[in-house]
């Protein structure tokens, strides 16, 4: 039997990534605006957690780019710098090109087959609004640094992917989501091809 600990510990992780995907749902969409406070307090209230775990959640939305810190507490919803976009993006690329490279050549048919369904779901939300598209390009590449199986890449890719598409949904021109699934649909032949040029550029 797992002592107690353990299992409280994991109900807290549970909490938190309930909390993380909720407001960055909510951020990334811009139902909630940069600037937004985002209250210990209240966010328990709402999410039926301790503000510890509320904490422990801002937190990791800080890591990621969407949240910012600042004294006493206070967390706001983050509005990033060009010069913050401009080094994300370029990390971005670098990143994602680990991720493909590793994957070239050896996606099992379940992960092809989920790759397929995200895109899909992504088709089918291409006549709803620009940040719900931006949203699930982003998840997309998400999902290929999942495949890699590798922490480290799972989480930088994830972090500077959610700094990436927060700053598209407050700054680019509107997302064109045929083009992101045209090209997510090209990637994935390239992937179970095995044609890592092609990948590369792509990617």
């Amino acid at each position: 039997m797992a002592p107690r600990s353990a299992g409280k510990n994991a109900e807290s992780s549970d909490k938190v990534g309930v909390i993380c995907r909720a407001l960055r749902r909510a951020i990334i969409e811009q139902a909630l605006e940069p600037g937004a406070k985002l209250p210990e307090d209240s966010l328990g209230e709402r999410f039926g957690v301790s503000r510890t775990i509320a904490r422990h959640a801002l937190g990791q939305l800080a890591a990621e780019g969407l949240v910012e810190l600042r004294r006493n507490r206070i967390a706001v919803v983050a509005t990033p710098s060009w010069q913050d976009a401009r080094d994300a993006f370029d990390i971005r690329i670098e990143l994602e090109r680990l991720v493909v490279r590793q994957l070239a050549g050896k996606l099992t048919k379940v992960q092809i087959a989920a790759l397929n369904a995200h895109v899909d779901a992504e088709d089918e939300a291409r006549d709803g609004t620009d940040a719900v598209s931006l949203r699930l390009a982003t998840e997309f590449h998400i999902l290929l640094a999942n495949m890699t199986n590798s922490p480290i890449l799972i989480r930088y890719v994830s972090e500077v992917a959610y700094r990436c598409c927060l700053t598209l949904s407050l700054y680019s021109r509107p997302h064109s989501s045929e083009c992101a699934i045209s090209e997510h649909r090209a990637l994935i032949a390239a992937l179970v091809k095995g044609d890592e040029s092609k990948v590369m550029s792509l990617m």
